[in-house]
């Protein structure tokens, strides 16, 4: 079966949820979970609801733990905490909890980042892969970034990966 019969047969909608990693964001200037959201919605996508946690591994991997059974939810999409400073600990409390990885995901949004900000993209430890069924994305906190992996990675896969996690 080609990429396009895989497609084909994809959801057009599926549920997500939305997740801030962040010490200092807040409902008022949380911009990149917003982009988030509107984007899904605007692609057809449910979003089944989004929070802001504190970038606390403990809080992070219970929060997401919690989405993963939550039969509405196939998708969970975080954005902040992804950098290499001693905060950031979004990678290592949701990578410990995958069960599959989609390497290609970092790899294809590093490599997009790279041709928009240079060498910096390599501090991005932007992720992706699967807890059971739901997919999960792990993108850095700013507006730019989450934009591009939106719009050139995620929307265009977002339920073509569902319905492979369904098989």
């Amino acid at each position: 079966m080609s990429a396009g019969e895989h497609k084909a047969h994809a959801p057009a909608a599926v549920g997500c949820f939305v997740l801030t990693v962040s010490d200092t964001r807040t409902e008022e200037n949380d911009t990149s979970g917003l982009a988030i959201r509107e984007m899904l919605a605007r692609a057809g996508h449910a979003v089944t609801g989004h929070a802001i946690v504190r970038d606390e591994p403990t809080e992070v991997a219970a929060l997401v733990r919690a989405r993963v059974g939550d039969p509405a939810t196939h998708v969970i999409v975080t954005t902040g905490g992804t950098g290499i400073s001693s905060r950031d600990a979004t990678y290592e409390a949701i990578s410990a909890l995958l069960d599959k990885r989609l390497d290609g995901f970092g790899e294809i949004f590093r490599m997009l980042s790279y041709q928009e900000i240079g060498s910096a993209a390599m501090m991005s430890r932007a992720t992706a892969g699967s807890i059971g069924r739901t997919a999960v994305f792990v993108l850095p906190g700013s507006l730019a970034a989450v934009r591009l992996a939106m719009e050139k990675l995620i929307v265009p896969e977002l339920g073509h990966v569902v319905q492979q996690l369904r098989k």
